[in-house]
Formats: structure tokens, C-alpha cells, sequence
């Protein structure tokens, strides 16, 4: 039987090989990065929203079934170059730190995740690349995994902290027409953390509308509110500047329809989703149509077939497909791997 390749070792593709290894398929599962985990390992992710469980304590949980499994042969530090054919006869070329070699494959799952948007790409009004204290969601993590919520700037316990949401998503004029789907959450998650890092630290979330989906309402959103005493504030902030040594936020207070600037320690933009390099590159790679925001199609675009592509043998998962959190992402990683299986059991290849 010829294998299952997965592109992809963040927690999308570590469900799907370790789906399709567990029914005794054979999988080759490819990360471009020298160990597996995604996003979560990478980026040093403190916790996961909505449970609060230590994210590396958590990844744990679906790395152990892929590393156990004989089924699974892993491929670090290697990139897919090149596809040819079709499935179940596909050829790929994979280059990795020993060289090329091709493989034949029977069908693919593409779990390419996605980026984090970069706000000094968009405009300086927030001051990403200008000031120390001006983070992203990413940069706060780190520092929240490390149990030090600190200034940049001079290394002292922050008094005033603000999040300021759909950086980089919700925005036409960039052409991100999407919802993140996870920033508000991760905002909230993350305002919990400083709280209970800085007790009397004042925090803040200026936001267009808030988006907690779900479960998310009331396990983060109304905790942040009650427990924590986190300041929502419907508002859009246009500049961030800086006066002595703190900075000061300018826009507007939507619900009392009046100007604001507030003095603050820290900001952190809670930045949002791209298409990432790789998932680009497999879309184009294995000839997959792009939906027209720019992340890979489904097949028909239909919410009733959400890993299938336009190519029979070839599906998505995960944030390779669109925003998703990581419910989203191991759901459809563990029916990509059923719809592969299925597909090749169905063809007895």
C-alpha cells in the first residue's frame, strides 16, 4: 500500500498522521522546521484557550502518538520541491538535509498552517518597529510562557497594560477581509495571565466588537470581566505615540462617540492570520485553486466538506484552509486522515 503524505508537523498534521497511522496506514510526514509542534512549539505558546492547560504539556498529548508510531516516518528540516501525477499515483520530491529523493504516495493531506500577521508591515501608526513596549500577541506569549510579564523598554513590572484587537484582519484596505477567529479570545486568555502575574496592574482591551465564539464567552470572556476585572472598551485606537517614557493611545470611544488618549505602559497588538509561505507554496505546488481571500479551497467552498479539495487525493486541514483555532485544526486534521484512508481503501490502493 503506498503511503499517506502529510505536509505539516503542527497539531493539524500530527492529528492526521497519527489518524491514518492508527487504522495501519503507512504516512510520510514532512515539517520544514527541525521538530514538530507548530505554532505552539515555535512560537512558545504559554497556554491554550479556552482550558488554560500548558500548551506544552498539551502538545505533548498528540506528539506522542506520531514519535511511537512505526507507521509514521517522520521527515525533519525537509521540504516538498516538486508533485507530479495524480492520486493515487502521485510522485513528490522531498529535499531535505541528506538531499532529494522521490516518493510515491498514494494521497496528501496539506496541514501548512498559517502565519501571524506582521504589523509593521501594514502602517507605523501603531509603532511596532518604533517603540520596545508595543508587542504583538506573539512576543506576549513568550514572556507570559516564562512567568515575566516585564516592560522591554526597562525591564520593570508594566502598571498599565491594553490590548488593541483585529490588527491585521477586518482591514479592506490591506485585504484582509477575514476574522482571525482566535484574537479576542487569546486577547482575553491572555489578559487573565497578566492579571494574575500583576494583580494591580490595570488592563485593558479596546475592541471594534468582541468575538468570543462558544464555550469562549464564558470561559474566558466573562471571566477576564468579573474575575479579573479587564476594562472592554468598544473603541477604535488610530495612533500610538509616545510621551516621556509611556505611551499614549489615540482614537476614538465608539460607545460614548467621543475622542480618547490614554496614557499606557505596554500594548499588545493582537495581530491575526495569514496564509502562511508553505501553505502558498503547496497550493501552487499541487496545483490547489486559492478561495478568494487567498488561503486553499475547498472543494465547491461548501461548509458541508471541509478537507476536500478541487484534486481527488488531496485535502486540508487545519489553518492551511482558513483562521482556525486548534479545536478547528485537530478536528479536521482526524477527518482529513479518514477521508484519505477512505479514499485509498475505496480504490484498494
Amino acid at each position: 500500500m503506498k503511503p499517506i503524505l502529510v505536509v505539516g508537523g503542527g497539531p493539524a498534521g500530527l492529528v492526521a498522521a497519527a489518524g491514518a497511522a492508527g487504522v495501519g496506514r503507512k504516512v510520510i510526514l514532512v515539517e520544514a522546521k527541525d521538530k514538530l509542534g507548530g505554532n505552539p512549539i515555535h512560537n512558545h505558546y504559554s497556554v491554550f484557550t479556552p482550558n488554560q492547560v500548558d500548551a506544552e504539556t498539551a502538545m505533548k498529548e498528540i506528539l506522542s502518538p506520531v514519535e511511537k508510531n512505526p507507521n509514521v516516518d517522520v521527515r525533519l528540516s525537509t521540504m516538498v520541491t516538486a508533485v507530479e501525477g495524480e492520486a493515487p499515483n502521485l510522485k513528490v520530491t522531498l529535499k531535505g538535509a541528506k538531499g532529494e529523493e522521490k516518493v510515491d504516495v498514494g494521497a496528501a493531506v496539506i496541514a501548512t498552517g498559517f502565519e501571524h500577521f506582521d504589523p509593521g508591515r501594514e502602517t507605523q501608526v501603531y509603532g511596532y518597529y518604533e517603540y520596545d513596549d508595543v508587542l504583538t500577541l506573539l512576543d506576549a506569549e513568550k514572556m507570559l510562557k516564562a512567568k515575566q510579564f516585564l516592560r522591554p523598554s526597562n525591564g520593570q513590572k508594566p502598571k498599565s497594560v491594553c490590548f488593541i484587537q483585529c490588527v491585521g484582519s477586518r482591514d479592506r484596505q490591506i485585504g484582509n477581509q477575514w476574522c482571525s477567529k482566535v484574537c479576542c479570545g487569546i486577547a482575553s486568555q491572555q489578559s487573565i495571565e497578566v492579571k494574575e502575574l500583576l494583580p494591580d496592574a490595570k488592563v485593558f482591551i479596546f475592541y471594534i466588537d468582541m468575538r468570543t465564539y462558544g464555550f469562549w464567552e464564558d470561559d474566558i470572556y466573562w471571566k477576564a470581566q468579573e474575575e479579573k476585572k479587564v476594562n472592554y472598551i468598544r473603541g477604535i485606537v488610530t495612533e500610538i505615540t509616545k510621551r516621556g517614557d509611556q505611551l499614549v493611545i489615540k482614537g476614538e470611544d465608539t460607545t460614548m462617540g467621543r475622542p480618547m488618549e490614554v496614557p499606557m505602559d505596554v500594548v499588545v497588538l493582537s495581530v491575526g492570520m495569514e496564509p502562511s509561505p508553505g501553505t502558498k507554496a503547496m497550493a501552487k505546488m499541487f496545483n490547489l485553486p486559492l478561495e478568494h481571500h487567498g488561503w486553499i479551497g475547498r472543494a465547491g467552498n461548501s461548509p458541508l466538506n471541509t478537507v476536500s479539495t478541487s484534486r481527488a487525493g488531496v485535502f486540508v486541514a487545519g489553518a492551511a484552509g482558513g483562521p482556525a483555532d486548534l479545536e478547528d485544526s485537530t478536528s479536521q486534521g482526524g477527518l482529513a486522515a479518514l477521508k484519505a484512508v477512505g479514499y485509498l481503501n475505496g480504490l484498494k490502493a
